[in-house]
């Protein structure tokens, strides 16, 4: 589960691992949008929801896969890349359980998800 207390990830690339790794666990009609990767923890985006993993022990082949549908987002923030500043952001806010944040580094379809996530939420 995600730590909502450490409300924050460690920078996340754009990366297919997980992408494969959730595969199994996704709907009828529901597909990928992006997937992302940590040094070990990622967050793969869907139609419907994140699907965050979180790796566990010293081996790591234990994976802890947290699965947030938008439709439970109360609320959101998007900070885009600029100039110098490559970095992107995205604050989620969920009803009883708190908040967690994202950040990205590298290419991002930050605008996309964000469209995503209004569709499912408004």
């Amino acid at each position: 589960m995600i730590d909502f207390n450490n409300k924050g990830f460690f920078k996340l690339k754009q990366n297919r691992d997980y992408a494969d790794q959730v595969a199994a666990l996704l709907l009828d009609g529901e597909t990928i949008i992006d997937a992302y990767k940590s040094m070990r923890d990622g967050v793969v985006f869907t139609t419907k929801r994140l699907i965050v993993v979180n790796v566990q022990g010293i081996t790591g082949s234990k994976k802890d896969f947290t699965s947030i549908p938008y439709k439970n987002i109360v609320a959101y923030s998007v900070e885009t890349s600029g100039t110098f500043d490559l970095d992107s952001e995205l604050e989620i806010y969920l009803s009883a359980v708190g908040k967690v944040k994202f950040e990205f580094t590298g290419k991002t379809a930050i605008v996309e998800i964000a469209k995503y996530i209004a569709q499912h939420s408004l």
